[in-house]
């Protein structure tokens, strides 16, 4: 990944950013915030039209919605997504869009507690995906410290019927035929937190992501460490291997080499900081068969950070992450890395589009 232009957006507590850089010599422009005073969890760019973007906001007023740029954030315009009438709703956390079909792409968005709704139009009107509310397992889903949301979806680029969610504290799904059914893709991980480690259900995933390139791998943090599936999920095998702790939440994959990830390890569900107080992002090149530390340009000392599951995102030209202290970190090579100007909110997400 050579150094080049970047485009990052950066969603916040208190509103959206885009970190801009026209080359990589020039000084980094920071526009925004957009949506000042919501708490942004997620941005979902549009893939063909990358002035397009989505953001997945909640306010504790005014309540959970989804917001629609066509101009980089010049102006954001909010859109009639909203939960069918009677069903519970406590928060919008995640988007995703699918690969192109007929009649277009299919659009996705994750809300707590545990439900998927879909539309043609993002803008337009959403439907529930009523398969994954009446999943079998679903009576084994629990309430997780932050509520029970649906916060990770992954689409099968050459199969736009093959889904994938991840639920806290529900657990990791798949679907093969657009949401109608489901199952329920946990074998393998560890859960020592649950009366029976072996449930098929009730896991507390922190974050999956699939592998673009090849679809058949995937890769998630759990609460109980790292793991890889190269069968869909069917099985998983344990990579935490030798990283400082087995906690975390961030992850990321290198779209053009599926044996390349990163994760960056917590001391645990108590002290929820990086390990040793020294913020590292740690590399795969070997589908988590070893871990490399990478902290150049990153503090190794008192840095009580936490990097959130949508805070570490890899994109055309590089990788960004956010912390929980408002720090922002571009790196064009995943070796080393440079620090955005400016102190931000609480970072939720970061997203890197097209130049």
């Amino acid at each position: 990944m050579p150094p080049s232009a970047a485009r990052i957006w950066i969603a916040t507590r208190k509103g959206i950013f885009l970190a801009i850089r026209a080359s990589p010599r020039a000084d980094w422009q920071i526009e925004g915030p957009g949506l000042p005073g919501y708490e942004v969890y997620h941005v979902a760019a549009d893939p063909d039209r990358p002035e397009h973007a989505y953001a997945v906001a909640n306010h504790p007023v005014w309540g959970n919605h989804v917001f629609h740029t066509t101009d980089s954030g010049g102006a954001w315009t909010l859109t009639p997504a909203a939960m069918p009438s009677g069903r519970e709703v406590r928060g919008f956390w995640h988007m995703a869009v699918g690969p192109e079909e007929a009649g277009g792409r299919r659009w996705y968005l994750g809300v707590d507690p545990g439900g998927l709704l879909v539309t043609r139009d993002p803008t337009g009107d959403w439907s529930l995906v009523g398969g994954l509310e009446d999943e079998p397992t679903r009576s084994k889903w629990q309430v997780a410290r932050g509520g029970m949301p649906l916060h990770s979806i992954q689409i099968d680029p050459h199969q736009a019927a093959r889904i994938y969610v991840a639920i806290s504290a529900g657990g990791c799904y798949r679907s093969e035929d657009g949401g109608a059914s489901w199952k329920p893709i946990n074998d393998g991980i560890r859960a020592e937190y649950l009366a029976d480690p072996a449930s098929a259900a009730g896991h507390n995933p922190h974050a999956l992501r699939l592998h673009p390139a090849n679809p058949d791998r995937l890769y998630r943090q759990d609460h109980c460490g790292v793991y890889r599936s190269d069968d869909r999920g069917d099985s998983w095998i344990e990579i935490t291997g030798t990283l400082p702790s087995e906690f975390g939440y961030a992850l990321g994959l290198d779209p053009s080499d599926p044996d390349r990830a990163w994760v960056i390890p917590e001391e645990s569900s108590h002290m929820r900081c990086v390990c040793e107080a020294r913020l590292r992002v740690y590399e795969t090149s070997d589908a988590g068969g070893s871990w490399v530390a990478r902290t150049l340009g990153l503090p190794q000392r008192h840095a009580y950070v936490s990097v959130l599951r949508d805070a570490l995102a890899v994109g055309e030209g590089g990788l960004a992450l956010g912390t929980t202290t408002g720090q922002a970190y571009w790196s064009s090579d995943g070796l080393s890395w440079e620090d955005l100007p400016g102190l931000f909110p609480t970072v939720l997400a970061v997203a890197v589009v097209r130049p």
